[in-house]
């Protein structure tokens, strides 16, 4: 079993209000759970207007699989235009971890 993880911070664009925020992140996250089958969800910064962060994670018995998932789910993110990609954190965790 092969688990990999991504922690994306995002800038989002003209937003000015806690509802506008989640108006622009629910199609996001409701985008990436229906076409690529990962559990996501908003992890961090819930409190301010123009950042946040996605938590995302994908589970496959191959490790090829796991990456172009994760490689997926990032480009889609960065090609969002109301949203500004600051920084990605990938993990990958295998069988052979402890």
């Amino acid at each position: 079993m092969y688990v990999g993880t991504l922690s994306i911070d995002l800038l989002l664009g003209d937003v000015r209000s806690l509802k506008q925020k989640r108006s622009v992140i629910r199609p996001i996250v409701a985008e990436l759970q229906r076409k690529y089958a990962v559990s996501v969800a908003e992890v961090a910064e819930q409190d301010l207007y123009r950042r946040t962060r996605i938590g995302l994670a994908a589970v496959s018995g191959d490790a090829s699989h796991v990456t172009d998932v994760l490689d997926r789910c990032e480009r889609l993110i960065a090609a969002r235009p109301e949203v500004e990609l600051l920084s990605v954190r990938r993990r990958f965790h295998g069988e052979d971890d402890d």
